[in-house]
């Protein structure tokens, strides 16, 4: 028998641990072309909040009284796939619970990269691509660009960061408390600003950019969003990858300045992580590259075991992560 964590009710607003039941399943037999994985690493991102609505979105909700899904490292315990041994630790996305049975085509080994393993479920993996692909081939970054990044403490913000600092971009990094913005001048931002201090957001940004923005990754939207319109030069570009002010909220917040999009000529564009899986190798490659030369550092809130799974997931709405997090079973 394996556990694993279901979704007894949609969440309206931010969700609850009552809204989550940890459950036996019986897992299915082993069969030719399947394998047997116990997983070590979970993961919890934002997006996950999008799932738990009955709603049309680019990944299919979650099923109700269901195990849920999300990325993790597992090691393999028994296989009847080729290619695929005992003690092989692959990729899947067979999260929330501690094992799992499935087709050998739904995990992928890990390269032979020297790097922890968790490091594929943060700056070597989704995480990682998103702020690579969406700074490089969305927002086009280039050496001498001011950037604008918002959730700067976040995996994904403090990957963009990092990046932007390699490519000889000026970095204004956003982040919430004084740890949080520790750890961001730490990673290398020229500026950063606590948007939880007194003040209005836009005027601090204001005045840590005072001739504009050339780029910023949005992963907040709603007051960092407005003021990052605000402060963008002609022909700015945005990557647009997250809103998370507005995950739990029941009417996104009105942006006052969305008319400079017309003004400035901004460049605007959405993107899913998804759309640059045939690159993975591309990114493994430079990524992986960085990391060993010690140019990226990954930092992570690690959660102690499978019932801490939902609080990992509710503390990304509250704050309470530094990093990447993590639940390690």
């Amino acid at each position: 028998m394996a556990l694993a964590w279901t979704l007894l009710a949609r969440p309206h607003g931010m969700p609850r641990v009552t809204d989550f039941a940890l459950k036996f399943m019986t897992l299915p037999p082993l069969e030719d072309g399947m394998v047997h994985v116990r997983n070590r690493w979970l993961s919890v991102d934002p997006y996950m909040r999008g799932r738990m609505n009955d709603a049309k979105s680019y990944a299919v909700p979650y099923a109700l009284n269901a195990p849920m899904l999300g990325g993790a490292i597992g090691e393999i315990v028994d296989s009847r796939a080729e290619g695929l041994a005992p003690g092989d630790l692959v990729l899947h996305s067979w999260g929330w619970r501690d094992e799992a049975v499935g087709p050998a085509d739904a995990v992928t080994k890990l390269p032979a990269i020297t790097v922890p393993a968790q490091r594929f479920l943060g700056h070597l993996g989704m995480p990682g691509m998103t702020a690579y692909f969406g700074l490089l081939d969305v927002a086009q970054a280039k050496a001498g660009d001011t950037l604008f990044v918002s959730a700067a403490a976040g995996a994904v913000g403090s990957a963009v960061v990092q990046i932007g600092k390699i490519l000889g971009l000026r970095v204004i990094g956003s982040a919430g408390g004084p740890s949080k913005c520790a750890l961001v001048r730490e990673l290398g931002a020229d500026v950063v600003i606590d948007y939880k201090t007194e003040g209005l957001l836009s005027e601090k940004l204001a005045a840590a950019a005072p001739d504009g923005i050339d780029v910023y990754f949005d992963n907040v939207g709603g007051a960092h969003l407005d003021a990052a319109l605000g402060a963008a030069k002609d022909h700015a570009r945005f990557a647009m990858c997250g809103m998370i002010e507005s995950y739990n909220a029941p009417h996104p917040a009105a942006i006052a300045n969305i008319m400079r999009v017309v003004r400035s000529r901004i460049k605007m564009q959405g993107f899913i992580i998804f759309d640059y899986n045939h690159r993975i190798g591309e990114f493994h490659a430079q990524m992986g590259q960085w990391m060993m030369d010690g140019l990226i550092r990954s930092d992570e809130t690690i959660y102690e075991g499978l019932r801490e799974t939902p609080r990992a997931f509710l503390d990304l709405f509250s704050g309470g992560n530094l990093g990447k997090a993590l639940v390690r079973l």
